[in-house]
């Protein structure tokens, strides 16, 4: 198993191409780490190529009626999360297990032509901008936020504990709504309107407006928090 690493990652260092892993079941984003289970033999090779290279692989959501195309090459939403392999076991049948970390936004501009069994896309990456509030809006939002999502919280000490550990450490308020919005349990659709909304006070308002709904409606299984940590995704 490889030992981890420095998860930044600056404009200059990338490509500017990205090897695409799509999901139909999972949203991934910076700043967590992702357990995979990677099985299908184009993710494998996938996979390889990632570690021989940069280690870099972006996790895209297949859009609706992926189903009739999952073998070949069907529609993803134009947010993706560029991550890095932190570490990984190749077992005995050639699969891999990979904890992946989430290093940015990065949108898909064009899929290049195929010159392997997976996917690449030319992309940019996207900052966090802070256009809709001040730095005192801002403070605000990240007490509300941290209030709302302890409210909603079932007996899952290891996810209160993380979200008390962001905040001693002054995290900022982007950070902390990747975070939350990753162990919130949401439509997939949610998921993938918070990733793609780069500016972060927007973000904020719009994890409060799941967090709000759930405290309301005192269903934390249909849209509270998710497992934490997560069990490994499969492909």
């Amino acid at each position: 198993m490889s030992s981890f690493e420095d998860y930044s990652l600056s404009v200059d260092e990338h490509s500017g191409t990205a090897r695409l892993f799509p999901l139909p079941n999972l949203v991934l984003f910076p700043h967590v780490m992702q357990p995979l289970h990677v099985f299908e033999p184009r993710y494998r090779d996938l996979v390889e190529a990632a570690l021989a290279d940069d280690r870099l692989i972006a996790m895209a959501l297949l859009a609706p009626g992926w189903e009739r195309d999952y073998e070949g090459r069907p529609p993803l939403y134009s947010t993706a999360c560029l991550g890095r392999v932190a570490a990984h076991v190749r077992l005995r049948d050639g699969s891999h297990n990979v904890l992946l970390m989430g290093l940015r936004r990065v949108g898909l501009i064009e899929e290049l032509p195929p010159e392997h069994r997976y996917r690449v896309a030319r992309v940019e990456i996207r900052d966090d901008v802070q256009r809709a509030c001040d730095a005192e809006r801002a403070s605000d939002l990240l007490g509300r936020l941290r209030r709302a999502f302890l409210r909603i919280l079932p007996a899952m000490a290891q996810a209160e504990d993380q979200l008390e550990h962001l905040l001693r450490n002054q995290a900022s308020l982007g950070t902390l709504t990747d975070v939350v919005a990753y162990m919130l349990d949401v439509g997939l659709d949610d998921k993938q309107a918070l990733l793609a909304e780069v500016d972060v006070c927007r973000r904020a308002e719009l994890l409060l407006s799941h967090l709000s709904a759930a405290a309301r409606d005192g269903a934390p299984g249909r849209c509270g928090a998710a497992a934490f940590p997560p069990g490994f995704g499969a492909n």
